[in-house]
């Protein structure tokens, strides 16, 4: 009997990875949804049923920055699934403020979710790939290509996933594992309001940033009024999952694509840093 696909999704509780879980599972994978809150899995599970895909879908506990949580996990799975097919790396902290202002520890905490956590699991995960000749497809951003103004701190821990999945994908495509990255743009989520941005203490707080950090914030919001929707931007890692070959590198929407060429084919840096300076002015 042929054993049912199984992939392991973080960070489902919401947005793209909530979207991602129920697409998978109407694809037909045995979909893991893993959260750091068990408590707030109320909307995944209100999705899935919508959907028709409940008995598809398992909600685990996991919380990427810790070792013996994404042991324990991974353990669990392949024991109850015999086997692990692929893995989406999608949690993640946002966070907005520059290094002068905010100090060490947000550059730290961004490291933790957004790198050492996808770090941590991929290790985990890769003996059981390997096996399986799986995948590995982790969530980025644009801002894991393009440097953005007060993203000091996401944008670097974002740049460090793209070096490290860059760097492991050819080596990995030895063993039969293939690993891609996906980079949303603006994307209509719950991710946006989990900054819990308070906007008059930050402005408070910025000193000589503060008129920048405005016309900063003046720009995002409106930028976020024409974001895709996760479920447009979980889209693509549905079909990389069932794709014959994925790409390294997978943009979620027209937007994406354009930014991201701009530094791809920007040798010098100047055309980068015209664009962003642009949204400071």
């Amino acid at each position: 009997m042929t054993r049912t696909r199984t992939v392991l999704i973080t960070g489902t509780s919401t947005g793209i990875g909530l979207a991602a879980a129920v697409a998978t599972a109407r694809a037909g994978w045995h979909t893991v949804a893993t959260m750091r809150n068990t408590a707030k899995a109320d909307a995944l599970l209100k999705a899935a049923a919508e959907a028709g895909v409940a008995d598809l879908v398992q909600v685990k506990r996991l919380d990427v920055t810790d070792p013996r949580s994404v042991a324990d996990c991974v353990a669990e799975v392949v024991a109850e699934h015999g086997g692990l097919d692929a893995v989406v790396n999608n949690a993640g902290a946002g966070y907005v403020g520059t290094i002068e202002q905010h100090g060490m520890e947000p550059v730290r905490t961004a490291m933790e979710v957004n790198y050492f956590g996808v770090v941590e699991l991929t290790k985990a995960a890769l003996p059981h790939l390997r096996a399986s000749r799986g995948r590995v497809i982790t969530v980025t951003s644009v801002g894991g290509v393009v440097g953005q103004p007060f993203n000091e701190a996401y944008c670097a821990a974002k740049f460090a996933v793209e070096g490290f999945m860059e760097s492991l994908a050819p080596v990995a495509a030895t063993t039969g594992v293939q690993v891609s990255v996906v980079e949303p743009g603006a994307v209509a989520s719950e991710f946006v309001a989990s900054i819990q941005l308070d906007v008059p203490a930050l402005l408070a707080a910025a000193g000589p940033y503060a008129p920048a950090l405005q016309a900063y914030i003046t720009r995002t919001t409106q930028s976020f009024g024409s974001a895709q929707t996760s479920a447009e931007a979980a889209a693509p890692i549905v079909e990389a999952l069932t794709a014959e070959t994925m790409p390294f590198r997978i943009q979620t929407s027209d937007w994406a694509r354009d930014f991201v060429a701009t530094k791809l084919a920007d040798l010098d840096g100047s055309a980068v840093q015209g664009l962003t300076s642009a949204w400071l002015a």
